[in-house]
């Protein structure tokens, strides 16, 4: 159920339109957030009582717990939430964009470039500091996607083009990757295995620090071109006849799915299925409204890389396993679902 709200000032009358199902839903997800963050700050190979991490987290703790709490646990969960966030925005968008159920940045080959240049960078270039890595996650990324917009082109970008080339480069970028490892040494090549399965293992805040910002300016932009995205699904006909500029947005939209995409990457490593999972999940408890999606798909997309990664820790101690592990385990089926589902279209 939907409400207008009349706000009146001195410019004039605005009239707002409030999704009261989708607040509503955004309360829960946002509760249902608090919640496991303190489960998952309570658990793991130290046991905390909920009641005493609620205590420290409100500021009236003992301090018997503060480095477990502050330094171990509290950057990854919140990195964890950063990357789900921008891998579940970076999946709605090209959803939007390409009208494909199926489309995710893991899947038409944002991820995977970002995947071949972090492999090069830890198997050729280790001598130099790992802070360097994101930074050339995030180029690869780029660099990747690019390459498939200019692949895409002709007269412009149709997203069945788009989409269908984003798939081959993936399956290129994996190739690759798995030659980059099969050729460099063993000491490299258990780290970027362990990268690309997908870890915030030993996340600190400066990774919270960096990732947050590409939260805090894209996320919004997403919300801000919600309009935009809605024309885009209407088709590229009905869209060029209501005024927009569709190649330009497509473009724009894009960059900021690859920008996203690319930050998340840099920072938790190839974590997949999430962009594909979360706008789905959104979309069954709000509908398809974009500007009701993109809070929704944040803050469902930051509770699967979570709970993931409680479960990653927590779920075989002492062994600490990769959080992508168990995303994939999730994805994988689902990922099949819709194949099955959309098998007629």
């Amino acid at each position: 159920m939907s409400k207008h709200i009349t706000v009146r000032n001195r410019s004039g009358t605005i009239s707002l339109l409030v999704d009261k199902k989708a607040v509503s839903v955004i309360a829960l997800l946002f509760c249902s957030s608090l919640l496991l963050f303190v489960i998952g700050l309570s658990v793991g190979s130290t046991m905390i009582n909920p009641l005493l991490t609620i205590q420290h987290l409100l500021g009236m703790g003992d301090g018997e717990h503060s480095f477990v709490l502050e330094t171990l646990r509290l950057p990854r969960m919140i990195l964890s939430f950063l990357a789900g966030i921008c891998l579940g925005v970076s999946g709605l968008i090209l959803q939007g964009v390409v009208r494909n159920p199926l489309a995710s940045p893991d899947i038409i080959g944002i991820t995977g470039g970002g995947a071949v240049a972090a492999v090069l960078f830890i198997t050729y270039f280790s001598e130099y500091s790992i802070k360097f890595l994101p930074f050339v996650a995030i180029i690869g990324a780029g660099v990747v996607s690019l390459f498939i917009y200019v692949l895409a082109w002709k007269k412009g970008v149709t997203p069945i083009r788009l989409v269908l080339i984003g798939i081959g480069v993936q399956a290129a970028m994996g190739a690759l990757v798995t030659m980059l490892m099969v050729l460099s040494p063993t000491y490299s090549t258990s780290e970027a295995y362990i990268w690309l399965t997908g870890s915030v293992y030993g996340a600190n805040w400066t990774n919270v620090y960096s990732l947050l910002p590409w939260v805090l300016i894209f996320v919004p932009l997403t919300l801000i071109l919600s309009r935009k995205v809605n024309l885009q699904e209407l088709g590229d006909d009905l869209g060029l006849g209501l005024g927009s500029k569709v190649q330009f947005t497509r473009f724009g939209l894009i960059c900021i799915s690859v920008s996203l995409a690319g930050a998340a990457v840099a920072f938790a490593g190839g974590i997949g299925f999430v962009g594909l999972i979360a706008p789905h999940i959104a979309r069954k408890l709000v509908g398809r409204s974009f500007g009701s999606l993109v809070p929704v798909t944040s803050l469902v997309g930051g509770i699967i890389v979570v709970l993931a990664d409680i479960v990653a820790r927590t779920a075989f101690l002492p062994l600490d396993l990769p959080a992508g592990v168990f995303v994939s385990g999730m994805g994988a089926p689902f990922f099949i679902y819709l194949l099955y589902k959309n098998r007629n279209i």
